[in-house]
């Protein structure tokens, strides 16, 4: 899922250390979340948008995000083949 994490974190000044010990995740944690490598628990992309006084969706852009789009496929895909199996 595509985020903004690392550009809020460096507008306030803040280190990936500083933002994990505010959210009780590790330096690592918020750097897999920054690259992209790993996506948040709903809690913890929470509490990252309340540091950064954002919604959760300013934060971590959803409409970008290549799961979602397999995830909505993958439904076209489904009601594709209920349609088929009517026939």
């Amino acid at each position: 899922m595509r985020n903004r994490v690392r550009e809020l974190r460096e507008k306030r000044g803040m280190t990936q250390e500083n933002l994990g010990e505010l959210v009780g995740a590790s330096r690592q944690a918020i750097n897999a979340i920054e690259t992209e490598k790993c996506e948040p628990s709903i809690w913890l992309a929470y509490d990252i948008s309340r540091i950064f006084e954002c919604t959760i969706e300013e934060v971590f852009l959803f409409d970008e995000s290549e799961r979602k789009s397999r995830a909505d496929s993958s439904r076209r895909e489904k009601d594709g083949s209920k349609k088929d199996s009517s026939v």
